[in-house]
């Protein structure tokens, strides 16, 4: 009996030691597989997008768009325009003038005198500044006046109103029939549309030498309504 139990117990013991061994492994397996393995670090690799040379790109993609304020300049400059069209503060044309003349010779002058009016009737102010062109019609031909050389002052003619200047020649004294004069033409300043008009004043000039002609002319606004 005695040696019998022995043999059990050692049996027992190596049982009880191989199922040790056996559970061991299990064991240590599943507490790794439990454990979080920690990641291997990546380091990204740098995008076009991301570098500093697209983004300034961009960012001079929009100072390109701040350049849009180019055409209201643009548009301002289009005003300019409206200017010389003959709107408010502009020149005035022919078309926008109702152009007269008649005789304001006063007694005792050794000239004559005829007074231009032009009437502005344009709807809107208008500048007339300078000399005007005049020319007289005659039976040996065309007769241009000469500027008297009085000093321009700018001027602008209100819509409704009017500006004068005065034409000046020498009364006929000779006794002889003179030059006929036949008619006069008038261009306003800085036009080339001419309005032809019944000549008002005497009906002759003396005949000169040709060495220059004897009708001359003042700026716009040098004569009155009532004469010089």
């Amino acid at each position: 009996m005695r040696v019998h139990k022995a043999t059990f117990a050692a049996a027992l013991v190596v049982a009880a030691g191989l199922s040790l061994t056996a559970c061991g492994p299990n064991d240590d397996t599943g507490t790794d597989q439990a454990k979080p393995t920690a990641a291997a670090p990546v380091t990204a690799a740098p995008t076009k997008a991301a570098t500093g040379g697209s983004a300034g790109s961009a960012g001079t993609a929009g100072t390109a768009g701040t350049g849009g304020t180019a055409p209201s300049g643009k548009a301002t400059a289009g005003g300019t325009g409206a200017t010389d069209g003959g709107k408010a503060g502009g020149k005035c044309r022919t078309d926008d003038l109702t152009i007269t003349a008649v005789d304001r010779t006063i007694d005792g002058d050794a000239d004559r005198t005829v007074v231009v009016e032009l009437k502005n009737h344009s709807g809107h102010d208008c500048s007339l500044t300078g000399y005007a062109g005049v020319d007289l019609k005659t039976n040996a031909g065309s007769l241009s006046a000469q500027r008297s050389g009085e000093p321009v002052v700018a001027g602008v003619v209100k819509n409704g109103k009017s500006t004068f200047f005065g034409i000046s020649y020498p009364n006929n004294t000779s006794g002889g029939s003179g030059v006929k004069i036949t008619g006069l033409v008038v261009t306003p300043p800085d036009e080339t549309h001419s309005v032809t008009l019944p000549w008002p004043g005497a009906g002759s000039l003396p005949v000169t030498d040709g060495s220059g002609s004897p009708v001359k002319i003042g700026p716009m606004g040098s004569a009155g309504q009532g004469g010089q």
